[in-house]
């Protein structure tokens, strides 16, 4: 049977949080019976936009990524839940928003923090992928609808066919040691959750500085060649994707006749600033 996923882009993203305004729209004051009942107008974020800014300036970027219930097969509060939480044929998870009343303890269940407390209703809410609108034939949530950049995706496939997809669009989730099984898919989340170490590469000659372009670089660790790069008409270099907090590395630099090295202990992502061949 075909399931509903959602697939998005954290290189798409650009944070103009249409996607959370769009849930507001549709939940804040609207009761939809069996799905959701209403929205607070105020401390509830369905879908939230986390924010990640990496390097320093000048080599700087900044990641955006929409979180929201990932809709999991092997999810906490569904196990916990008894009748309150339930599982559609469709992937999709209900909290219900009569049977669940008084069930503070299912917010704490979510690992993501995607289950939200309803203090004047006394209930816990989550966004249910639209789901009302989805029985109603539409093929795409209201998120989805209000992206202007194409950056999420809902679609409805196979699990043999969202698994063969995630595995040949290096797609990821969210926290996979949880082993929830989510349903919400991530691209380019490398942005987010990984780390760089960059440089520019400089020379002086006659008191006048100047990039070097296509010097070679090669990034080591533990004696091991980890990755190359050669830098560009800037002098820039940058390594990219590499593990947040990885510890010591070692960088070669050769151009000009000359060789340079020096070490990096990345933590966060970290720019070197400039190096002078």
């Amino acid at each position: 049977m075909k399931k509903w996923n959602m697939i998005i882009d954290v290189a798409e993203c650009t944070n103009c949080q249409l996607c959370a305004l769009s849930a507001m729209d549709e939940y804040v004051g609207n009761e939809w019976p069996g799905v959701a009942a209403p929205m607070p107008r105020h401390g509830h974020r369905w879908i939230d936009i986390k924010q990640k800014e990496r390097g320093q300036a000048p080599m700087i970027d900044i990641a955006f990524v929409p979180t929201l219930c990932n809709h999991c097969d092997n999810a906490p509060c569904l196990a916990k839940g008894g009748d309150a939480v339930k599982k559609r044929d469709d992937g999709i998870v209900i909290i219900d928003p009569e049977k669940a009343k008084g069930r503070k303890d299912l917010v704490e269940s979510c690992p993501y923090g995607h289950i939200w407390w309803n203090e004047e209703l006394q209930l816990p809410q989550i966004w249910p992928f639209d789901a009302h609108l989805l029985d109603q034939g539409w093929q795409q949530t209201r998120g989805q609808q209000a992206c202007p950049t194409g950056a999420m995706r809902a679609i409805k496939v196979e699990d043999e066919e969202m698994v063969r997809m995630a595995r040949d669009e290096s797609l990821e989730v969210m926290k996979p040691e949880a082993e929830t099984k989510p349903r919400v898919y991530y691209r380019n989340l490398w942005r987010y959750s990984k780390s760089f170490i960059g440089g520019s590469v400089a020379t002086e000659a006659q008191g006048v500085v100047d990039c070097v372009e296509g010097a070679s670089v090669r990034l080591i660790k533990d004696g091991q060649t980890v990755a190359r790069a050669t830098t560009d008409n800037y002098g820039d270099f940058k390594f990219d994707r590499l593990d947040e907090g990885s510890g010591r590395y070692t960088i070669e630099i050769m151009g000009l006749g000359r060789t340079k090295m020096l070490d990096a202990t990345l933590g966060a992502s970290v720019f070197l600033g400039e190096i002078r061949l």
